[in-house]
């Protein structure tokens, strides 16, 4: 695993990249995204969700936007649009 931090742009990246046998592996755990003071979660393949271990931490729901999902989706949500 590796971690992907971008302070400038406020992205965050974990990644899976490596090798199994002679296949390479790659893909994006985790991608979250800092903007307009909101956490917007872009990749969620955890199995817990990070959207419940930022509820656990205190982070209100209306400042997690669920970006994975399209706008008209995240209406249904409790979650922040956008």
């Amino acid at each position: 695993m590796k971690l992907l931090f971008d302070t400038k742009r406020h992205h965050y990246q974990v990644l899976n990249i490596g090798w199994k046998e002679q296949k390479i592996i790659y893909g994006v755990i985790i991608h979250v995204d800092l903007k307009d003071n909101k956490i917007w979660i872009q990749r969620d393949g955890t199995e817990i969700g990070i959207a419940n271990q930022l509820i656990a931490a205190g982070v209100p729901k209306k400042d997690i936007v669920l970006g994975f999902h399209a706008p008209y989706k995240r209406s249904l949500t409790e979650f922040a649009v956008s």
